[in-house]
């Protein structure tokens, strides 16, 4: 499968952005930064990422290139990984060996994701992952060359999981993707619960992208559990909710999504997904800030972003802002530079990246309006609890990242 390659909100050629002589100090490889949005482009996480990551990623490149003037061009491709880790990471190993590209934002999927970030570390290029969720790209398959820009699976544990315990949620039962990204939720999710006094009757794996949810949700029903934690993510989160209600299983249980963005609502309809408690990192009606991002981003897309959406802008644009203050895009240099300094833009304010590779930053407890709450199209969510950075992510002293001090 060869790249693609964009213009400006078309998938169509080559994007080059050449603006204003060299500097003296510019040690830019070929005068050139190139980024590589790996996406699912029509599988079951496409609303998640797709072409809406592509499109979000084109709109940080103008908004730096209209501000920073910036003395090198600017190429974007994109790819379709089709959630097979050796589809993507031959994808990114092309990418770098033959194509140039410096960066890699997106990889949704965490299989996708762990399997690209072990090329970028042979490589010495850098990932800024956006999509995957397995808190395994901080721990212990952490590496110099990646960072987990929006959310992980420990955060969201962290913020659904104590919610729905504290609300009386005691006794779980999973409903699990079967790979690297729900394994790490349920095992995330299951140590929340435990550790605020819940308890765990059992889990069911099931495959990526399931067609029949019938026999998983019969498990789940036999637990008794009083919470069906749901482990999965896009599709499978959508068709697990809905057959779920066709079982009637919502009559005597509590769905706990523990993934879901705000593109599964608008496909759910706040019927079926009202008063679900979710954590996300970022909405787009949150400010006046997100709302004017959002609304330029409705005018190309014809729908809301999601915070994967928000997070491919927000890593590509300080992926390139930290190219212009050093002048280098030599990974060492500009890993070291996001590390040091703080990034500041729509997604979040004061971003700061651990020694881990974690980002930093806010999070937020929503609960699905009602229909009757509901006053405007995608006027999905109540702010329940903002989720201060300083506790939104898991302690840098309980990482299992071999890059830490002990």
């Amino acid at each position: 499968m060869r790249a693609k390659q964009i213009v400006p909100f078309a998938c169509a050629a080559a994007l080059a952005l050449t603006v204003g002589p060299a500097r003296a100090e510019n040690k830019i490889s070929g005068n050139t930064v190139k980024i590589g949005v790996l996406t699912d482009m029509s599988g079951l996480y496409s609303d998640i990422g797709g072409q809406g990551s592509v499109t979000a990623a084109q709109m940080a490149i103008d908004d730096f290139k209209a501000k920073a003037k910036p003395s090198f061009n600017v190429e974007l491709v994109y790819a379709d990984h089709q959630n097979k880790p050796d589809v993507g990471s031959g994808k990114v190993r092309e990418w770098i060996d033959t194509g140039g590209v410096d960066m890699i934002t997106d990889a949704l999927n965490s299989g996708v994701a762990l399997a690209t970030a072990k090329v970028v570390a042979e490589k010495k290029k850098i990932l800024i992952d956006t999509g995957a969720g397995s808190s395994r790209l901080t721990n212990e398959d952490c590496n110099p060359y990646t960072i987990h820009h929006t959310y992980d699976t420990w955060a969201m544990a962290n913020g659904t999981g104590r919610m729905v315990v504290k609300q009386g949620g005691t006794t779980w039962f999973f409903l699990t993707a079967d790979y690297a990204f729900g394994k790490s939720l349920e095992d995330d999710t299951t140590k929340i619960v435990v550790a605020n006094g819940g308890k765990v009757l059992g889990s069911v794996k099931h495959p990526l992208n399931a067609s029949d949810f019938s026999s998983f949700l019969l498990q789940a029903q036999a637990s008794g559990a009083k919470v069906i934690g749901l482990a999965n993510a896009g599709g499978d989160t959508i068709n697990s909710i809905k057959a779920a209600a066709e079982f009637g299983l919502t009559k005597t249980a509590t769905l706990a999504g523990l993934l879901v963005f705000i593109s599964d609502v608008n496909s759910l309809g706040l019927d079926v997904a009202q008063n679900m408690y979710v954590t996300e990192a970022w909405y787009w009606d949150l400010n006046d800030e997100t709302r004017a991002w959002s609304k330029r981003y409705f005018e190309k897309m014809k729908k809301m972003p999601t915070m994967n959406h928000a997070g491919v802008y927000s890593a590509t644009l300080m992926y390139l802002e930290a190219v212009q203050a050093t002048g280098s895009d030599d990974a060492d240099t500009v890993m070291a530079y996001l590390k040091k300094n703080k990034h500041s833009d729509m997604f979040a304010k004061n971003l700061s990246v651990r020694e881990d590779g974690r980002a930093i930053h806010p999070m937020y407890l929503f609960q699905v309006k009602k229909p009757s709450e509901s006053k405007k199209p995608w006027d999905y969510y109540w702010v329940r609890a903002p989720i201060p950075a300083e506790i939104a992510f898991q302690p840098l002293d309980k990482s299992r990242c071999p890059l830490i001090k002990k």
